[in-house]
């Protein structure tokens, strides 16, 4: 495959990186393994290059068919939310989109399952992080409320789409102990991220913050 030029010039820069990392820890974002995992990921690579001048400022970005990469910010704060104190082994994504957060994610856990419901998002991300030679990440094709069960039960669940309700399947994936962060709501106006976590009697609910998403869609295509 192709060499990828991770360090990028200009606007790419390690320079340009360093200043959305800055601007992180103005937002409140303080789990430093976060910081350094979404340092090391040279986030232009994951748009089209007609947007990679614009890939580091804190905004969600188009990758096509009506799907969007996170601003860094929202990025950074679900992944400090879901981490919290613990060590995750196993993390399902929920919505591999164009890549950038399971290869953040695959710096801080042993092992990342992501599950895309759009063949050529798919085929794009799958292809794109072979090329950095991410080695622990599994790809599926599939409808994202399935989950990935052919898997054991996952110590964390991320989920990048926002479903009117949780699903179900989505919510027996979970280990005890472990964390989901998703957002919820039917419209992009009425969403919240919720952290759920599961314990040996049932799950406990914490609501955080508005947040905006893409719908989570059901099917493939």
């Amino acid at each position: 495959m192709t060499a990828l030029h991770t360090e990028g010039i200009g606007m790419t820069s390690r320079r340009t990186r360093e200043r959305m990392i800055r601007r992180l820890l103005e937002q409140g974002i303080e789990n430093e393994d976060v910081l350094d995992a979404m340092r090391n990921v040279p986030r232009h690579l994951f748009v089209d290059d007609a947007l990679a001048s614009r890939s580091y400022e804190d905004t969600a970005l188009p990758i096509g068919y009506g799907q969007t990469i996170s601003q860094p910010y929202i990025v950074a704060k679900m992944l400090e939310l879901l981490i919290g104190d613990t060590e995750l082994k196993t993390v399902l994504e929920v919505g591999t989109g164009c890549g950038y957060q399971a290869a953040v994610l695959s710096q801080l856990t042993q092992q990342v399952y992501t599950v895309e419901r759009i063949e050529p998002l798919y085929k794009q991300a799958k292809k794109r992080l072979r090329q950095l030679e991410i080695k622990n990440i599994q790809y599926l094709h599939s409808d994202g409320a399935w989950g990935w069960s052919e898997s054991s039960l996952f110590d964390g669940i991320i989920v990048a789409a926002a479903p009117a309700e949780i699903p179900q399947s989505l919510l027996n994936q979970m280990a005890v102990g472990g964390v989901m962060l998703i957002p919820v709501g039917d419209g992009r106006r009425n969403q919240v991220l919720k952290r759920i976590t599961r314990t040996v009697s049932g799950y406990d609910t914490e609501v955080l913050e508005p947040v905006s998403f893409v719908p989570f869609l059901q099917g493939v295509s």
